[in-house]
């Protein structure tokens, strides 16, 4: 990339071309206020006027976050009239702006709160008429407050096309001073096409749009007495340090089990035991399809955004999605039926809580095909920003805890393959190493199926099996996910095995992680979207190399549950428990 000469407050500086004055500033040491660049440039076109700066030359002041650089261009952040020009800018954004943050979740998080200090803001100065207010809580998943938001875009951007979501069901509805956020029609997401990714509330700066707390419901059932368990996620463990100010990346797998223990948990379990469970079902389902003529190619049906996204605009391919369970849905029902037994706990009195990175598990808990014998099989999903405030609301130091194991009776054991869940191409990586096992007999030589991994939006291989090449691919983010989707509605898809992820990078980008803001991670370089994905995969596949076990089918744990109880994989029973259906729905439902 070719090198220009601009100046700062006066000082020579050389910066790449191309960069947006904003960038340049960041790259140079300065700060400038902004609300689209803590996310990566996800904004309206600088609708918001936060970032404005004085340009030598230029007619008026600019938006730094879309002004390009050019070669001796002369910059002025701290002079008054830009100055007072992005406290005002603020100010009329709190002018229209429901401040009532000691009851907002987002509180300590607002991107909006943040640039307010920075520039000098403050509340009150322009009084007026609101916009008339929409609020919607009717998904389990997502609520939308239209009184704190400040139509930056956003999460119109995320929606619609970028990283890969390719949504479009957010837009801004009516015009002027009536404009809002919303889907069509200002209709609530429970009667759109929204799959409930929550990839929307990761970019949202304000608390216009949050996850659906279920913090209370836990509270409830630890109050009435219930048994009360806990499992968490793979991907939980690599970002849940980012809300106690630890770099991205750092695995905290010890101390969040020490965390979950303390607030007052009955057990704590590893969701990976039931990956691993996942691996052996979901293997020997693609197994029969193979050799049985079954149909293919058959698709991964762990991550509930798609499934969504799957029953509303492609209803005609759902028999190639696996009928396996998630993870975390597999392990209530075996809480609720093996393991409640084994203890001597009525399953009515069993409380399953899951700690996702997804805010999509929210909905899918709902859906009336996860249950076992009238009782849900997950009772309650906290997200890991849900725990991080329990964790905070509970008074411990979570940096100064100490290390501590999950609970090792009867459904504890998890191997390598069932961590790299958490990360785009991890299930597939984890099936084929227990595939290849089945097929051949023999361990994987080199156990790392490494092309599969990646976050190029569709990764493909073809892995030969004795002779017999197996070809299969993965997607991550709804975008890729079309593409060999409409190849399957074609007719001309070459794969035996697809991995479709509803989330871009994965479970560890989940709509349930925590915000990635270069304001709130002060240790951090400012990273674009990748290397954070890249940096919490990283804690995975780290864990992953230091398991003994590393292949789903070597797990004792897995052995005896289905010796003593499930009998084998694909059994009347495990189908009983382990496996589900799916419907074709409209995209807009009836209101």
């Amino acid at each position: 990339m070719a090198k220009i000469n601009i100046k700062i407050e006066g000082v020579s500086y050389e910066v790449e071309e191309g960069l947006t004055i904003l960038e340049a500033a960041r790259a140079c040491g300065y700060e400038i206020p902004s609300l689209c660049a803590f996310n990566h440039g996800e904004c309206s076109n600088g609708s918001c006027r936060v970032c404005l700066v004085e340009v030598k030359g230029a007619r008026g002041l600019v938006a730094s976050c879309v002004y390009p650089v050019n070669e001796g261009m002369e910059i002025s952040i701290s002079s008054p009239k830009a100055s007072d020009a992005r406290r005002v800018s603020v100010e009329l954004l709190l002018s229209n702006h429901n401040i009532n943050c000691q009851q907002c979740d987002k509180n300590g998080k607002c991107e909006l709160l943040h640039v307010a200090g920075i520039v000098g803001a403050r509340e009150g100065r322009y009084q007026g008429s609101k916009t008339p207010v929409t609020y919607d809580e009717l998904t389990p998943t997502i609520i939308r407050d239209t009184s704190k938001c400040i139509l930056c875009g956003r999460c119109v951007a995320r929606c619609a096309n970028a990283h890969g979501q390719d949504m479009g069901v957010l837009g801004f509805e009516n015009r002027g001073f009536k404009t809002i956020v919303s889907p069509a029609e200002n209709r609530s997401f429970i009667h759109s096409p929204c799959i409930m990714c929550g990839q929307c509330i990761n970019v949202c700066p304000t608390g216009a749009l949050m996850e659906k707390s279920e913090i209370a419901r836990v509270d409830a059932a630890i109050k009435a007495g219930k048994y009360v368990v806990v499992q968490t996620a793979p991907a939980v463990r690599a970002a849940l340090g980012e809300e106690f100010g630890m770099k991205i990346g750092t695995p905290v797998t010890g101390k969040m089990v020490a965390a979950l223990r303390r607030l007052g948990f009955k057990k704590v379990f590893d969701t990976n035991f039931a990956a691993d469970l996942t691996i052996m079902e979901e293997g020997t389902e693609l197994l029969h399809r193979i050799q049985n003529g079954g149909k293919l190619p058959m698709i991964t049906s762990c991550s509930p955004g798609w499934v969504n996204y799957a029953e509303y605009n492609y209803g005609d391919l759902l028999d190639h999605l696996s009928s396996c369970k998630s993870p975390h849905e597999m392990f209530g029902a075996v809480l609720k039926t093996y393991y409640a037994e084994k203890i001597g706990v009525d399953p009515k009195d069993m409380y399953v809580v899951s700690i996702m990175p997804c805010s999509c598990k929210k909905y899918e808990k709902e859906r009336p095909q996860l249950t076992t014998n009238g009782q849900p099989d997950v009772d309650a999903v906290l997200t890991t920003r849900e725990l991080g405030r329990l964790i905070r609301r509970a008074g411990i130091n979570f940096t100064k805890l100490p290390d501590e194991d999950f609970d090792t009776d009867i459904v504890h054991d998890y191997s390598g393959a069932g961590v790299i869940f958490g990360v785009t191409g991890g299930v597939m990586e984890a099936a084929l190493r227990t595939v290849y096992f089945k097929l051949t007999g023999k361990e994987y030589d080199k156990i790392n199926f490494t092309e599969v991994r990646g976050l190029e939006g569709v990764r493909e291989a073809t892995i030969d099996v004795n002779g017999t090449p197996v070809n299969v691919a993965v997607a991550n983010g709804m975008k890729s996910a079309k593409i060999l989707l409409d190849d399957i509605r074609a007719g001309v898809s070459k794969y035996h095995f697809i991995e479709i992820m509803g989330c871009p990078g994965g479970c560890i980008n989940g709509g349930g992680q925590p915000y990635v803001r270069t304001a709130f991670l002060p240790n951090e370089d400012n990273d674009i979207m990748d290397t954070y994905i890249q940096k919490r995969a990283a804690a995975l596949y780290s864990e992953d190399e230091r398991q003994v076990i590393r292949q789903s089918h070597n797990n004792p744990q897995i052995q005896a549950l289905y010796e003593e109880f499930l009998g084998e994989p694909n059994s009347h029973k495990a189908h009983e428990l382990l496996h589900t259906t799916y419907a074709a729905r409209p995209g807009f439902d009836k209101i």
